[in-house]
């Protein structure tokens, strides 16, 4: 087979890759902005917005998802960086119980959370959707990896210049792992903005609704009325869509450089 047949043939199979993928999004695109009997209509959104609430909603998710991004990155940039150059016994054995918590649910851990919450009287709070999941196993691999990527002499020219290992991590290793950074922020984000376990169990005050919670109630409410819902889905889904899209340059830089390093 020729390289033009064979790439006519991934291109071919890419495509309908996209379409299988896209066509569902644009069902529900379409369907948000139509009325019962048919016909355009731009007021699904306004509708959805006001009656689901999501002014306050994408308030608190963007807080919450916003300090455990923040949180997640220096938790994972500090470990990573002593798991892959510092030097200091048992090493190994943290790196593989890190490796072995990334196959532990999180509903698995919910009720002993949940009891050091309550103990530490964080339930209903935003600190109870932000501890819980400050630091990832997985933040930390994909952070330790990136970092034993970069050659040693990096950090020799510079500790023979006189910086200590706080000024090499930050002036050297950070910006150097900005793809591995945009990879951990964008995983993280993403993640904490379509989570609704942690809302669902640690709060309780219509305050502290965040998107993905508000969505449910609108689900509820509004079943019968699928453009509104359509409209709420697509609200609810834009940010991480845009917010993707920014960052998928340096996204597919990070995943590709963060290959298994002794």
């Amino acid at each position: 087979m020729s390289f033009s047949a064979t790439k006519l043939l991934t291109l071919i199979g890419l495509s309908l890759g996209a379409i299988a993928v896209l066509y569902p999004l644009l069902i529900v695109v379409q369907a948000s902005f139509t009325t019962v009997d048919g016909q355009f209509t731009w007021a699904n959104y306004q509708q959805a917005w006001h009656r689901g609430g999501f002014l306050l909603a994408f308030t608190n998710s963007t807080i919450v998802a916003l300090s455990v991004t923040a949180l997640q990155i220096i938790t994972s940039a500090l470990a990573g960086y002593a798991l892959a150059r510092l030097k200091f016994r048992g090493k190994q054995a943290i790196l593989l119980l890190i490796l072995a918590t990334l196959v532990i649910p999180f509903q698995l851990l919910v009720i002993p959370i949940f009891v050091i919450l309550k103990w530490a009287h964080l339930i209903n709070s935003y600190w109870s959707l932000i501890l819980p999941t400050a630091a990832s196993g997985f933040g930390i691999f994909l952070m330790r990896q990136y970092f034993a990527s970069i050659p040693l002499e990096l950090e020799e020219a510079a500790a023979l210049d006189g910086a200590n290992r706080f000024e090499i991590l930050t002036q050297i290793m950070l910006p150097l792992a900005r793809p591995a950074i945009v990879t951990l922020f964008l995983f993280t984000f993403i993640g904490e903005w379509n989570d609704l376990f942690k809302p669902l169990v640690f709060t309780t005050r219509p305050e502290l609704r965040t998107v993905q919670l508000a969505l449910s109630e609108f689900q509820e409410q509004f079943t019968s009325d699928w453009s509104l819902l359509m409209a709420a889905v697509v609200i609810a889904t834009v940010p991480v869509i845009v917010l993707f899209l920014i960052g998928q340059r340096q996204f597919i830089q990070g995943i590709g450089s963060t290959g298994i390093k002794n």
